[in-house]
């Protein structure tokens, strides 16, 4: 066999596509050098010609030598049956539990017991040799809205959480804030709030201020706590000093319409330090109980993230900058560094507790206040290259690689995102322990769970450090579909997988046979002719909203505010802004007729084309509705303008009514009529405003 022809079988063995088609419709061959490096991603070093048949020999010996796949998918509660040779050993040991479950010898198939959600052993011995098959038993669905919530058709509202402002803020929106503004809507018939990743973005990273670059996707973003509500320091004078101190510090925050992280990261950094101090000489007996109760749940996985922020104090928040000794969790140096930084490690596991409790006390209020679902989280793509995830989860992540984009026509050189990427054989081979952890921790705090870029569970765009082009590698669709359920199942979270963009044939679908909701942005809801669908056309599994935090809102849209900034930065000419400013006018009189109402109505007004737009998607058949709270506000700047990194005030705009005030908002119950008018809305808390 030539090398060549070995190389092309290894690759379409680990995944790696040979071809790609553009957006063109044009083929793109996968080069012999990205086959490469993506396999070298995937922990096979490849030298040399030699080294290319060897190593596909090697593994065909294996798999020729096996007696069931690696890994098999099943539906959980029911049976299934393995065909296996007679006279075969075979044990199966269940997830969590030490013993074995049962055990037997084959007689040409094997009777598997159902099984709980999860993943289990089932080991096949023949002769002296052992083979371990991960048996992924899932729930046929995820929950859905109706199983969550008891209703079939909702809305929502969704919004920055940085942005919020409060009387009591101190420059970013903290957890405080957000229980707040889920009462506020719940009054108004909301179901839902959903709010941008909360991530853990780094304790010394002062630089990062985008939430869909975090550091780790399993732990909080610490600037996100409300230093007056501190568990077990409540009734501290020594603290309450400390936070009059802070007032006199951030008197000029409420004045500006921009965030200033630097100097919020600066005052919010020293006062937490200092109250952990407080907190260990003087915290009530419950708090502290708590706070050792919940170390003591999230053991080593915790400890290792405490370990990198630790860490990270001393060497930067790039553990690719590290001593070589301390960059990873495994070397010796690192495990010294452990027993000399113990208050270190106990302070950030701390934060994760202040966090998560004071979280998880929103989602709480939340639902007491009357939403059905209470809070909506989002799920980033993936981690920095270089921050805690990809250190702490080192054993599953590809090497030499970060996940990106291929060119297009909105961006003719592709795009680089700097974010890692799971390998599939490591996090395969580790039971999926990296995601499964992530999607536990963050489905603990809400009742949906937002997916970004969901398709990338069927395959991801890599670009390899080395400088060759990029390449798409398949992703385990089945098993990732199954261990979303499985953990979704086991949270009770709805789960709305964001899938917009070159959608493989049959991925809605099979998704939405999953109960996977899909996520539909009316901006592009457009069919070949480039006209926009007939709302009554998206489908009933979806969560549909007008736009995004990187798409115009509706003032935005409706005064062509994004077509402005692309002709400001040069995307664009003067011809073809007017021409794009032409196309934006017929847009605009598309979504008026988009109500299923006749009449005509002034084309110029902004209050009519957004209760049109609201309208509409309240009419729609859709399970979900999300309204941005940009929008019903009248907002014009988008919160992110992709492309742009300091051109455009990019996660960095407060929110223009205060909280307190939020719920005597006149737009907002204008909204929340619209709702209820719609059969959206079954909440207590807009009849009872009405009945005033």
């Amino acid at each position: 066999m030539k090398a060549n022809t070995a190389l092309d079988a290894l690759a379409d063995r680990f995944g790696i596509l040979s071809v790609f088609r553009d957006l063109s419709g044009k083929e793109q061959p996968t080069s012999r050098e990205t086959k490469l490096a993506l396999l070298r991603a995937n922990g096979i070093q490849l030298d040399n010609d030699a080294m290319i048949l060897d190593e596909l020999a090697r593994l065909r010996a294996i798999d020729s030598a096996r007696i069931l796949p690696r890994e098999i998918v099943v539906v959980s509660a029911e049976e299934h049956r393995l065909d296996i040779a007679a006279g075969s050993q075979w044990q199966l040991q269940r997830e969590g539990e030490p013993d074995v479950a049962a055990e037997g010898r084959s007689k040409g198939s094997v009777q598997l017991p159902p099984l709980a959600s999860g993943i289990h052993d089932f080991t096949i011995r023949t002769g002296k040799i052992d083979e371990v098959v991960h048996i992924i038993a899932a729930p046929r669905t995820a929950p859905s809205v109706w199983h969550v919530s008891g209703r079939d058709r909702l809305w929502g509202v969704n919004a920055a959480l940085y942005g919020l402002s409060s009387e009591r803020g101190s420059g970013v929106g903290d957890f405080e804030d957000l229980a707040g503004v889920t009462e506020a809507l719940a009054g108004q018939g909301a179901d839902f709030f959903g709010i941008n990743p909360v991530h853990n973005i780094g304790w010394s990273d002062t630089r990062t201020i985008s939430p869909y670059s975090p550091s780790h996707r399993g732990f909080l973003n610490t600037t996100h706590i409300a230093v007056d509500r501190i568990a077990g320091l409540r009734n501290s004078s020594a603290a309450l000093a400390l936070l009059d101190d802070l007032k006199s510090a951030v008197d000029n925050v409420h004045c500006s319409n921009t965030i200033d992280y630097a100097g919020h990261g600066s005052r919010h950094r020293r006062l937490l330090k200092s109250l952990f101090s407080l907190f260990l000489s003087e915290a009530e007996p419950q708090a502290m109980a708590g706070f050792e109760a919940f170390c003591e749940e999230q053991g080593d996985a915790l400890q290792r993230f405490a370990l990198f922020e630790t860490l990270s104090e001393t060497h930067g928040p790039d553990w690719q900058d590290w001593p070589s000794e301390f960059q990873s969790p495994a070397r010796t140096g690192t495990a010294q560094f452990a027993a000399l930084a113990d208050k270190g490690l106990v302070f950030h596991s701390w934060l994760q507790w202040l966090a998560g409790t004071q979280l998880a006390h929103a989602q709480d209020r939340a639902s007491r206040s009357g939403m059905s679902l209470g809070l909506y989280l989002d799920l980033a793509v993936g981690p920095r290259r270089g921050g805690a995830e990809a250190w702490c989860e080192s054993n599953s992540v590809a090497k030499g690689v970060s996940i990106g984009a291929p060119p297009d026509h909105l961006s003719p050189a592709g795009q680089n995102w700097n974010l890692a990427a799971f390998s599939p054989p490591k996090l395969a081979a580790g039971k999926y322990r990296a995601l499964r952890d992530i999607l536990a921790r963050t489905m603990r705090y809400c009742s949906v769970l937002r997916i970004d870029h969901v398709l990338g569970m069927n395959r991801s765009y890599w670009i390899p450090d080395d400088g060759s082009p990029g390449g798409y590698i398949r992703q385990p669709f089945q098993a990732l579909l199954a261990i979303v359920t499985i953990e979704a199942e086991r949270a009770g979270t709805v789960v709305v997988g964001e899938d917009l963009g070159l959608v493989p044939e049959g991925f809605r679908e099979t998704m939405n046979e999953r109960n996977i909701y899909s996520y539909s942005v009316l901006q592009y809801e457009k069919d070949e002719n480039r006209q926009f669908r007939q709302l009554k056309d998206l489908r009933t599994k979806s969560l549909a909203c007008f736009g995004t935090h990187d798409t115009p809102t509706i003032k935005g849209f409706w005064k062509c505010r994004d077509i402005d900034w692309w002709q400001k930065l040069g995307w664009i000419d003067d011809e073809q802004a007017e021409t794009a400013r032409a196309e934006r006018v017929k847009e605009i009189a598309a979504l008026y007729s988009l109500e299923q109402k006749t009449g005509t109505a002034d084309h110029r007004s902004f209050d009519e084309l957004s209760r049109r737009v609201h309208s509409a998607l309240a009419q729609s058949s859709v399970a979900m509705v999300s309204v941005q709270l940009d929008d019903i506000l009248g907002e014009t700047e988008a919160q992110n303008l992709p492309g742009t990194v300091d051109e455009h005030p990019n996660w960095q705009r407060r929110c223009s009514v205060p909280i307190e005030l939020l719920g005597r908002n006149q737009s907002l119950a204008s909204i929340g009529r619209l709702m209820m008018d719609s059969s959206r809305s079954g909440q207590r808390g807009i009849q009872e405003e009405n009945a005033k």
